[in-house]
């Protein structure tokens, strides 16, 4: 019975990859079905559990590894940008898809009215892209949750209002399908799309690497939105939330960061706890004295 419950279990996981679903996202699948079956273990309802392999082992490790800029690369990147004479004029820009991990056709077709500088959310409910034949088309968000409300950090927000009061008017306003007021247009007053900003990051990455010693990797939207969402990750935040504000339809999309995170991530996630643990032991020490003269008073 053991030894078939087993084999079951990896012929379930095989299944999956040949049905076309990714390694990574078959890993996301055992990572929440083998702690179901461990507590059936130690509750000594079955004997073994049987998804306690290693995955390597069953299925083969097709992904690709998601590259993310580390917390230096990225102030290196940014601090350059907005010092270059030429390249400062897409500091905002590259500032907002470092910080908001959105993809880069939502940022692309963000409108003036999507913007709520009052209640501080970024409205996204569409897309931009512009088809082969250089034709523009407003689309539906990515998945359907791809549609939410965005919250606006205040660094966030300032970096809005800066492109508002840097955008110059165009001589007549761009409209696709219904949608004006993009934030960014190109030299011939059309809204810019994904190929401008892959192409004006590169040339800043490029132009930083001749003139430091010190290189910096490959730096592409996708690879700001994979940077946004492990930073998230590092900084605790569950992968519910996580999961909302990158608009990922699939749980294990979102879950698939945090199996990158290792031993610097753990230790630097113990540290905050007891960094936390202490604040809270000192407020504690320090409220006490203030009750106890309070109570010595009446």
């Amino acid at each position: 019975m053991r030894n078939k419950s087993g084999c079951q279990s990896r012929i379930f996981l095989i299944k999956l990859q040949r049905d076309g679903r990714g390694y990574s996202t078959i890993h996301a699948v055992r990572g929440i079905i083998r702690p179901a079956f461990q507590m059936a273990v130690d509750d000594d309802l079955i004997v073994k559990n049987p998804f306690e392999f290693e995955l390597g082992t069953v299925i083969v490790n097709d992904s690709e590894k998601r590259e993310v800029l580390s917390e230096k690369d990225e102030a290196r990147f940014l601090n350059f940008v907005k010092e270059d004479n030429h390249y400062s004029k897409y500091y905002d820009g590259f500032f907002i898809l470092f910080k908001t991990g959105l993809r880069i056709s939502e940022f692309c077709g963000i409108t003036v009215r999507d913007l709520d500088f009052d209640n501080e959310v970024i409205n996204i409910n569409h897309q931009l892209q512009r088809t082969r034949d250089m034709k523009y088309v407003i689309e539906s968000t990515k998945t359907t949750c791809g549609t939410r409300k965005l919250p606006m950090t205040p660094e966030v927000k300032e970096a809005f209002l800066r492109i508002l009061s840097n955008r110059k008017k165009p001589k007549r306003e761009p409209i696709v399908d219904g949608h004006g007021g993009f934030l960014f247009l190109d030299k011939n007053e059309k809204p810019m799309v994904a190929l401008h900003w892959q192409k004006y990051m590169k040339f800043a990455r490029d132009k930083y690497n001749r003139n430091h010693p010190l290189q910096l990797p490959p730096i592409t939207p996708h690879i700001c939105r994979h940077t946004y969402c492990s930073n998230m990750a590092k900084m605790g935040i569950s992968p519910k939330t996580l999961q909302y504000l990158m608009g990922h339809a699939d749980i294990s999309v979102t879950l698939n960061v945090y199996t990158h995170l290792g031993l610097e991530d753990a230790k630097a996630e113990l540290e905050r706890l007891l960094e936390a643990k202490n604040e809270i032991k000192k407020r504690d020490f320090c409220e006490k004295p203030a009750q106890n003269s309070q109570k010595t008073a009446v």
